[in-house]
């Protein structure tokens, strides 16, 4: 999987820049701290805080062997066998006289093996392109809306290895969830369908439905700024309602230029919020 690499003044600030360039949880993602920001006079850091991030790799499933033909064969009565007792019986009837037969055991019907479920092979040298899993990821979504009775078109773009997939359509809103919350479960379940379908691969996609992520970005950043305003008159910090990691940058992006005010994240994951608060004049 590819590396990603962020600065930021603090080493948890930079793994949300991470975790929004990868558009995955925390939970699916592996850091590496590259550099620490360094203590300096009267509490002060020098220095940003650097790391570098990349999405957990899949595990694949363990094959199955296939079992060993032979062993049909195997399961059989040793006909040569069968063949020798058979002509020994024979002269010995001869002889003398014959037995009174008894009835014989039917034979077994012999096992057939179990047919092997084909699965996905991942090669390694073969890694998929970015056009493959974009269209598997149009593939999903479109199988998606037609098990929900929805209908939707769907607008594909990729840069390198980021992929962009717009979704329009009429009544979209129950992919969108409050806040987005369901709008983030299905990118993450048409992420891992792709890889599941074709393989493993160092994409990153992002989803987006009805234009919700701009309209989202615009009420995030008017908010913020509202709620600075608050805190630079009263001089009291506010703290936000938990936000995924992609809600946590707009507001920190959008307070950034304000030299009143200065945000932070607290918590974990999903109770992971930030908090807004004044700067003092020793600053």
């Amino acid at each position: 999987m590819e590396w990603v690499e962020t600065t930021a003044k603090t080493i948890e600030e930079a793994k949300e820049l991470a975790l929004d360039q990868l558009g995955v949880a925390v939970d699916d993602a592996e850091f590496e701290v590259l550099e620490e920001p360094r203590p300096g006079l009267f509490g002060r850091t020098r220095g940003e805080a650097r790391v570098r991030a990349r999405v957990r790799p899949t595990k694949p499933r363990p094959k199955v062997e296939r079992r060993d033909r032979r062993r049909k064969g195997a399961d059989k009565p040793d006909q040569t066998d069968e063949a020798t007792v058979a002509a020994e019986a024979d002269t010995e009837a001869v002889e003398a006289p014959a037995p009174t037969p008894k009835p014989r055991a039917a034979k077994p019907a012999a096992r057939k093996p179990a047919k092997k479920t084909e699965e996905p092979v991942n090669d390694a040298n073969n890694t998929p392109t970015v056009e493959a899993v974009a269209a598997e990821a149009e593939k999903f979504i479109h199988g998606l809306l037609g098990a929900l009775g929805l209908e939707g078109t769907t607008a594909v773009r990729h840069d390198g290895e980021d992929i962009e997939v717009d979704v329009d359509g009429e009544n979209l809103g129950v992919l969108i969830g409050p806040r987005g919350t369901t709008l983030l479960a299905v990118q993450d379940l048409v992420r891992v369908a792709a890889q599941r379908r074709i393989g493993d691969h160092t994409t990153r996609l992002r989803l987006d439905i009805s234009g919700y992520r701009e309209k989202r970005q615009a009420a995030l950043a008017r908010f913020a700024m509202e709620q600075a305003d608050e805190v630079a008159s009263t001089g009291e910090e506010r703290v936000l309602e938990p936000m995924p990691s992609a809600d946590r940058k707009v507001i920190h992006d959008a307070l950034s230029i304000r030299s009143d005010v200065e945000t932070r994240s607290e918590g974990e994951d999903p109770q992971r919020r930030v908090v807004i608060a004044p700067v003092s004049s020793a600053n």
